[in-house]
């Protein structure tokens, strides 16, 4: 199967989670300064979601970049990916909505690592149909910014129970390491 459909609809599904979040943001009935600030947690909330949102996006981008073309196992992997990724607005929601409560960051930290255990998954599945050898598993090597992820997920989840600021600030830290542009996979491209 060509792969065209499978990054159309991704990226329909991944524009609609941005524009449900952003349709969150609810105007404020003042027109000064002061109706803005209970806003404030919505909006760090959202500028977070955004942040990872574009971060899948891009990275997915990428990602089937240096694939040839995909099978079901590939697409429901896909789907899988999408499934968490669906639920960021919703946690996002939530957590802004209740100024950052233990509870809405612990959750909203769960969707992030069970959306990185999808990522994972959709890689490997890509490579298990490419093979060991192909483009995507050479470039994709070791995936050090996907286990430490997926570690910082594991250390902030509870972390919420005890600082909730804490463990924000770990989301954050993650957000920021995907941030750095890694250019395996457009280095093995041009290779």
């Amino acid at each position: 199967m060509v792969k065209g459909r499978l990054e159309a609809f991704s990226d329909g599904v991944l524009a609609i989670i941005i524009t449900i979040m952003v349709l969150e943001l609810k105007v404020p009935h003042g027109a000064n300064w002061a109706a803005l600030r209970p806003l404030i947690s919505v909006f760090f909330s959202y500028v977070l979601s955004f942040t990872f949102i574009g971060l899948y996006w891009n990275n997915h981008h990428h990602l089937l970049q240096a694939v040839r073309h995909v099978n079901g196992r590939i697409l429901w992997a896909n789907m899988h990916l999408l499934f968490w990724l669906s639920l960021i607005p919703f946690v996002t929601g939530w957590m802004g909505e209740n100024h950052f409560a233990a509870l809405p960051v612990a959750l909203y930290g769960t969707v992030l690592l069970f959306a990185a255990f999808a990522y994972f998954i959709l890689t490997r599945t890509l490579i298990s149909h490419h093979g060991k050898d192909s483009a995507i598993a050479i470039a994709l090597g070791k995936d050090f910014k996907g286990k430490v992820s997926v570690v910082l997920y594991a250390i902030a989840i509870p972390l919420a129970f005890v600082n909730s600021w804490f463990a924000c600030a770990l989301y954050v830290l993650i957000a920021i390491v995907w941030l750095i542009p890694d250019r395996r996979i457009e280095k093995t491209l041009t290779q």
